[in-house]
Protein backbone atom coordinates (compact mmCIF):
# COMPACT_ATOMS: atom_id res chain seq x y z
CA UNK A 1 0.00 0.00 0.00
CA UNK A 2 1.33 3.44 -0.90
CA UNK A 3 2.28 5.72 1.95
CA UNK A 4 0.85 9.21 1.31
CA UNK A 5 2.46 12.18 2.98
CA UNK A 6 0.66 15.53 2.91
CA UNK A 7 3.07 18.42 3.12
CA UNK A 8 1.69 21.93 3.52
CA UNK A 9 4.55 23.83 5.17
CA UNK A 10 8.23 24.32 4.41
CA UNK A 11 9.38 22.91 7.80
CA UNK A 12 7.30 19.78 7.11
CA UNK A 13 8.87 19.54 3.66
CA UNK A 14 12.33 19.72 5.24
CA UNK A 15 11.44 17.05 7.79
CA UNK A 16 10.38 14.82 4.91
CA UNK A 17 13.67 15.43 3.07
CA UNK A 18 15.79 15.42 6.27
CA UNK A 19 17.26 18.80 5.41
CA UNK A 20 17.88 21.92 7.47
CA UNK A 21 15.25 24.68 7.52
CA UNK A 22 16.96 27.91 6.47
CA UNK A 23 13.77 29.82 5.76
CA UNK A 24 10.27 29.05 7.01
CA UNK A 25 8.55 29.93 3.73
CA UNK A 26 10.92 28.87 0.93
CA UNK A 27 13.18 25.93 0.25
CA UNK A 28 15.58 24.86 -2.46
CA UNK A 29 16.25 21.14 -2.40
CA UNK A 30 18.78 19.30 -4.51
CA UNK A 31 18.49 15.57 -5.09
CA UNK A 32 17.91 14.02 -1.72
CA UNK A 33 20.62 11.83 -0.26
CA UNK A 34 17.89 9.96 1.55
CA UNK A 35 16.92 6.55 0.20
CA UNK A 36 13.24 6.85 -0.53
CA UNK A 37 10.75 4.02 -0.54
CA UNK A 38 9.43 3.35 -4.03
CA UNK A 39 5.85 3.60 -2.78
CA UNK A 40 6.24 7.02 -1.20
CA UNK A 41 4.27 9.92 -2.66
CA UNK A 42 4.49 13.59 -1.85
CA UNK A 43 1.40 15.80 -2.04
CA UNK A 44 2.61 19.40 -1.68
CA UNK A 45 0.11 22.11 -0.76
CA UNK A 46 2.78 24.54 -1.93
CA UNK A 47 4.22 26.14 -5.03
CA UNK A 48 6.70 23.67 -6.47
CA UNK A 49 9.01 24.06 -9.47
CA UNK A 50 11.12 20.95 -10.05
CA UNK A 51 13.88 20.40 -12.61
CA UNK A 52 15.14 16.94 -13.55
CA UNK A 53 18.01 16.42 -15.98
CA UNK A 54 21.22 14.60 -16.83
CA UNK A 55 24.42 16.63 -17.23
CA UNK A 56 24.56 18.28 -20.69
CA UNK A 57 21.31 16.61 -21.73
CA UNK A 58 17.70 17.60 -22.11
CA UNK A 59 15.62 17.91 -18.99
CA UNK A 60 12.07 18.36 -17.84
CA UNK A 61 10.44 20.93 -15.60
CA UNK A 62 7.27 20.32 -13.61
CA UNK A 63 5.28 23.12 -11.99
CA UNK A 64 2.61 22.72 -9.33
CA UNK A 65 0.42 25.48 -7.89
CA UNK A 66 -1.46 25.21 -4.58
CA UNK A 67 -4.86 23.64 -5.01
CA UNK A 68 -4.00 21.95 -8.31
CA UNK A 69 -3.95 18.57 -6.61
CA UNK A 70 -0.39 17.92 -7.71
CA UNK A 71 0.99 14.53 -6.85
CA UNK A 72 4.61 13.60 -7.38
CA UNK A 73 6.15 10.21 -6.90
CA UNK A 74 9.65 10.48 -5.48
CA UNK A 75 12.10 7.82 -6.66
CA UNK A 76 15.90 7.71 -6.48
CA UNK A 77 17.83 7.67 -9.76
CA UNK A 78 21.00 9.07 -11.32
CA UNK A 79 19.37 12.23 -12.66
CA UNK A 80 20.03 15.61 -11.13
CA UNK A 81 16.99 17.01 -9.37
CA UNK A 82 16.46 20.50 -8.05
CA UNK A 83 13.17 21.65 -6.55
CA UNK A 84 12.13 25.12 -5.48
CA UNK A 85 9.28 24.97 -3.00
CA UNK A 86 7.64 28.00 -1.42
CA UNK A 87 4.58 28.76 0.66
CA UNK A 88 1.94 31.22 -0.64
CA UNK A 89 2.60 33.40 2.41
CA UNK A 90 6.06 34.21 1.02
CA UNK A 91 4.61 36.45 -1.69
CA UNK A 92 1.64 37.91 0.18
CA UNK A 93 1.59 41.71 -0.06
CA UNK A 94 3.99 41.78 -3.02
CA UNK A 95 3.38 42.56 -6.72
CA UNK A 96 4.05 38.90 -7.51
CA UNK A 97 1.03 37.89 -5.39
CA UNK A 98 -1.16 40.06 -7.62
CA UNK A 99 0.42 38.86 -10.85
CA UNK A 100 1.03 35.18 -10.22
CA UNK A 101 -2.28 34.20 -11.84
CA UNK A 102 -0.59 35.16 -15.11
CA UNK A 103 1.53 32.05 -14.66
CA UNK A 104 -1.15 29.83 -13.11
CA UNK A 105 -1.81 27.98 -16.37
CA UNK A 106 1.76 26.66 -16.07
CA UNK A 107 0.57 24.37 -13.27
CA UNK A 108 0.78 21.09 -15.13
CA UNK A 109 -0.47 17.76 -13.93
CA UNK A 110 2.21 15.57 -12.34
CA UNK A 111 2.82 13.56 -15.52
CA UNK A 112 3.13 16.55 -17.89
CA UNK A 113 6.29 18.62 -18.21
CA UNK A 114 8.04 21.45 -19.94
CA UNK A 115 10.81 19.80 -21.96
CA UNK A 116 14.05 21.78 -21.81
CA UNK A 117 17.23 21.87 -23.88
CA UNK A 118 20.60 21.61 -22.05
CA UNK A 119 20.97 25.40 -22.35
CA UNK A 120 17.50 25.96 -20.88
CA UNK A 121 18.30 23.56 -18.04
CA UNK A 122 21.33 25.70 -17.29
CA UNK A 123 19.25 28.88 -17.20
CA UNK A 124 16.86 27.32 -14.69
CA UNK A 125 19.78 25.98 -12.65
CA UNK A 126 21.24 29.49 -12.55
CA UNK A 127 17.96 30.84 -11.17
CA UNK A 128 17.97 28.13 -8.52
CA UNK A 129 21.60 29.00 -7.75
CA UNK A 130 20.75 32.66 -7.17
CA UNK A 131 18.03 31.68 -4.72
CA UNK A 132 20.37 29.26 -2.98
CA UNK A 133 22.95 32.03 -2.46
CA UNK A 134 20.30 34.18 -0.76
CA UNK A 135 19.25 31.31 1.50
CA UNK A 136 22.85 30.78 2.57
CA UNK A 137 23.18 34.41 3.69
CA UNK A 138 21.94 35.50 7.07
CA UNK A 139 18.41 36.83 6.48
CA UNK A 140 18.20 40.62 6.36
CA UNK A 141 15.69 43.23 5.15
CA UNK A 142 16.72 42.65 1.53
CA UNK A 143 16.46 38.84 1.51
CA UNK A 144 12.75 38.44 0.84
CA UNK A 145 12.70 41.01 -1.97
CA UNK A 146 15.69 39.41 -3.68
CA UNK A 147 14.35 35.87 -3.36
CA UNK A 148 11.00 36.92 -4.81
CA UNK A 149 12.71 38.71 -7.70
CA UNK A 150 14.61 35.51 -8.52
CA UNK A 151 11.36 33.52 -8.39
CA UNK A 152 9.74 35.99 -10.78
CA UNK A 153 12.73 35.68 -13.13
CA UNK A 154 12.37 31.90 -12.97
CA UNK A 155 8.66 32.09 -13.81
CA UNK A 156 9.38 34.39 -16.75
CA UNK A 157 11.78 31.79 -18.14
CA UNK A 158 9.08 29.15 -17.64
CA UNK A 159 6.67 31.32 -19.65
CA UNK A 160 9.21 31.58 -22.47
CA UNK A 161 9.76 27.82 -22.55
CA UNK A 162 6.00 27.18 -22.40
CA UNK A 163 5.39 29.46 -25.40
CA UNK A 164 8.22 27.77 -27.28
CA UNK A 165 6.76 24.33 -26.55
CA UNK A 166 3.30 25.39 -27.73
CA UNK A 167 4.79 26.62 -31.04
CA UNK A 168 6.86 23.43 -31.36
CA UNK A 169 3.71 21.34 -30.96
CA UNK A 170 1.67 23.45 -33.39
CA UNK A 171 1.82 20.79 -36.11
CA UNK A 172 1.06 17.98 -33.68
CA UNK A 173 -1.89 19.99 -32.35
CA UNK A 174 -3.63 19.33 -35.67
CA UNK A 175 -3.43 15.63 -34.87
CA UNK A 176 -4.68 16.28 -31.34
CA UNK A 177 -7.62 18.28 -32.74
CA UNK A 178 -8.52 15.38 -35.02
CA UNK A 179 -8.37 12.92 -32.11
CA UNK A 180 -10.38 15.37 -29.98
CA UNK A 181 -13.05 15.48 -32.70
CA UNK A 182 -13.17 11.69 -32.86
CA UNK A 183 -13.48 11.39 -29.09
CA UNK A 184 -16.16 14.07 -29.00
CA UNK A 185 -18.13 12.41 -31.80
CA UNK A 186 -17.88 9.09 -30.00
CA UNK A 187 -19.01 10.70 -26.74
CA UNK A 188 -22.08 12.18 -28.43
CA UNK A 189 -23.04 9.06 -30.37
CA UNK A 190 -22.32 6.39 -27.74
CA UNK A 191 -24.85 7.58 -25.18
CA UNK A 192 -22.20 8.82 -22.76
CA UNK A 193 -23.59 12.32 -22.91
CA UNK A 194 -27.00 11.01 -21.79
CA UNK A 195 -25.54 8.85 -19.00
CA UNK A 196 -22.62 11.00 -17.80
CA UNK A 197 -23.67 14.50 -18.83
CA UNK A 198 -22.12 17.30 -20.86
CA UNK A 199 -18.41 16.51 -21.34
CA UNK A 200 -15.76 18.56 -19.57
CA UNK A 201 -12.36 19.57 -20.93
CA UNK A 202 -10.56 17.48 -18.29
CA UNK A 203 -12.22 14.31 -19.62
CA UNK A 204 -10.72 14.74 -23.10
CA UNK A 205 -7.38 16.04 -21.79
CA UNK A 206 -7.03 12.86 -19.75
CA UNK A 207 -7.91 10.69 -22.75
CA UNK A 208 -5.24 12.50 -24.80
CA UNK A 209 -2.65 12.35 -21.98
CA UNK A 210 -2.31 16.09 -21.41
CA UNK A 211 -3.09 18.36 -18.53
CA UNK A 212 -6.32 20.37 -19.01
CA UNK A 213 -4.32 23.63 -19.17
CA UNK A 214 -1.88 22.42 -21.82
CA UNK A 215 -4.61 20.67 -23.84
CA UNK A 216 -6.69 23.85 -23.75
CA UNK A 217 -3.78 25.92 -25.05
CA UNK A 218 -3.17 23.50 -27.93
CA UNK A 219 -6.85 23.67 -28.95
CA UNK A 220 -6.83 27.48 -28.61
CA UNK A 221 -3.72 27.67 -30.78
CA UNK A 222 -5.36 25.55 -33.47
CA UNK A 223 -8.97 26.81 -33.44
CA UNK A 224 -8.91 30.27 -31.86
CA UNK A 225 -11.40 29.19 -29.21
CA UNK A 226 -11.13 27.52 -25.84
CA UNK A 227 -11.65 23.76 -25.59
CA UNK A 228 -14.87 24.34 -23.63
CA UNK A 229 -16.16 26.71 -26.33
CA UNK A 230 -15.29 24.07 -28.92
CA UNK A 231 -17.31 21.47 -27.00
CA UNK A 232 -20.28 23.84 -26.61
CA UNK A 233 -20.27 24.64 -30.34
CA UNK A 234 -20.16 20.93 -31.16
CA UNK A 235 -23.12 20.24 -28.83
CA UNK A 236 -25.04 23.12 -30.43
CA UNK A 237 -24.47 21.62 -33.90
CA UNK A 238 -25.62 18.23 -32.63
CA UNK A 239 -28.71 19.86 -31.10
CA UNK A 240 -29.58 21.52 -34.41
CA UNK A 241 -29.31 18.15 -36.18
CA UNK A 242 -31.54 16.42 -33.64
CA UNK A 243 -34.14 19.19 -33.58
CA UNK A 244 -34.61 18.47 -37.28
CA UNK A 245 -36.10 15.11 -36.26
CA UNK A 246 -39.70 16.15 -35.61
CA UNK A 247 -40.52 12.75 -34.12
CA UNK A 248 -38.58 13.73 -31.01
CA UNK A 249 -39.81 16.29 -28.51
CA UNK A 250 -37.52 19.14 -27.48
CA UNK A 251 -37.54 17.74 -23.93
CA UNK A 252 -36.33 14.34 -25.14
CA UNK A 253 -33.53 15.95 -27.14
CA UNK A 254 -32.51 17.97 -24.10
CA UNK A 255 -32.20 14.81 -21.99
CA UNK A 256 -30.33 12.98 -24.77
CA UNK A 257 -27.77 15.80 -24.85
CA UNK A 258 -27.06 15.58 -21.13
CA UNK A 259 -29.21 18.46 -19.85
CA UNK A 260 -30.98 17.58 -16.61
CA UNK A 261 -33.64 20.21 -17.17
CA UNK A 262 -35.19 21.18 -20.54
CA UNK A 263 -35.19 24.87 -19.60
CA UNK A 264 -31.40 24.74 -19.23
CA UNK A 265 -31.17 23.30 -22.73
CA UNK A 266 -33.46 26.02 -24.09
CA UNK A 267 -31.32 28.77 -22.56
CA UNK A 268 -28.14 27.13 -23.87
CA UNK A 269 -29.57 26.77 -27.37
CA UNK A 270 -30.91 30.33 -27.48
CA UNK A 271 -27.51 31.66 -26.42
CA UNK A 272 -25.61 29.60 -28.99
CA UNK A 273 -27.99 29.83 -31.96
CA UNK A 274 -30.00 33.00 -31.32
CA UNK A 275 -33.34 31.17 -31.49
CA UNK A 276 -35.19 28.97 -29.06
CA UNK A 277 -35.36 25.25 -29.99
CA UNK A 278 -39.00 25.59 -31.06
CA UNK A 279 -38.26 28.72 -33.08
CA UNK A 280 -35.38 26.94 -34.82
CA UNK A 281 -37.58 23.91 -35.56
CA UNK A 282 -40.17 26.20 -37.09
CA UNK A 283 -37.58 27.81 -39.40
CA UNK A 284 -36.35 24.49 -40.79
CA UNK A 285 -39.92 23.27 -41.32
CA UNK A 286 -40.59 26.01 -43.83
Amino acid sequence: MEKAINVGTIPAFHIFNKTETRHSLVSLVKQSQRTLESDLKLHPDLYCIALTYHENQQGKLSIIFPGHGGEQKIEPDKQKKHALVFHPDLIQGTPLANNINEWKFLGYSADTYLHLSPQECQLISDCFGSIEVELEYAMDKHSKKLIISHIERLLNYCMRFYDRQIVFHEDSSKGILKRFDLLLNDYLSSGNIYEIGIPMVAYFADKLHHSPNYFGDLIKKETGMSAQEYIRNRIAREAKNRIGDRDKSINKIAFELGFKYPQHFSRFFKKMVGLSPNEFRATIAK
